[in-house]
């Protein structure tokens, strides 16, 4: 029987990936003439992509360009935030220490985001977790992203690990989607980039802090 696994997203999640995604975005916005997205209202636009990210942004100023400015935007902004992807990033407070005693508990680890696999492999091994992770996937790993639940089947599979016995952890509506969508049971943090409450989209746990989590777990159905 394979280990019970965890998957996690990133962005919001695992690591505060804000401060560095929002100055590439400003950055890449000012170059362009446009004014720069405050960052709160910018907070609430990361999780679909960096591409998703630019559009919502353009939105947000009442612009719409065409797809071969998009394109060539995004591409800016790939450049720049691959070089800076962890200057400011850090992960959240208590991750490493639920980890270690998730691990300890027999749990294995994935990450499944809507970020670009290499730039989630960059990151993580940046500020020294990749290692941590059985599989990392991203949006274009498997050519489907969330909420499409094949994405979490296809990285459970990755891992080695079965969906009977998996738990997503997520900051927003598109994991709670991914996840009821693979019947998956979900663990929600507060922390996160959604633009709403994430109570109101009613994960099965929420959490405020990674102190909190293994007991989260713990109080879920057990895993088959």
């Amino acid at each position: 029987m394979p280990a019970p696994i965890i998957v996690f997203d990133l962005d919001g999640t695992l690591v505060d990936t804000a401060p560095d995604l929002i100055d590439t975005l400003n950055l890449v916005f000012t170059r362009e003439g446009l004014p720069p997205v405050a960052y709160d209202a910018a907070r609430n636009l990361i999780g679909g992509g960096a591409k998703a990210m630019i559009v919502r942004g353009l939105e947000a100023e009442g612009r719409a360009l065409a797809q071969a400015e998009v394109e060539r935007m995004f591409a800016d902004f790939l450049a720049h935030y691959t070089a800076h992807i962890a200057d400011r990033s850090r992960p959240f407070p208590g991750l490493a220490e639920a980890l270690d005693a998730l691990a300890a508990d027999g749990y294995r680890f994935a990450v499944c985001t809507n970020k670009y696999e290499k730039l989630s492999v960059l990151l993580l091994e940046k500020i020294g977790l990749a290692g941590r992770f059985a599989a990392i996937c991203g949006q274009d790993t498997f050519g489907v992203h969330k909420p499409d639940p094949e994405v979490l089947r296809r990285t459970i599979a990755r891992a080695d690990g079965d969906p009977a016995r998996a738990v997503m952890v997520g900051d927003s509506l598109t994991d709670i989607r991914t996840a009821r969508s693979a019947g998956v049971p979900v663990v929600a943090v507060d922390f996160g980039y959604s633009e709403l409450p994430i109570a109101e989209h009613k994960p099965d746990r929420i959490i405020g802090h990674f102190a909190e989590l293994r007991p989260a777990i713990a109080s879920l159905p057990p895993l088959r």
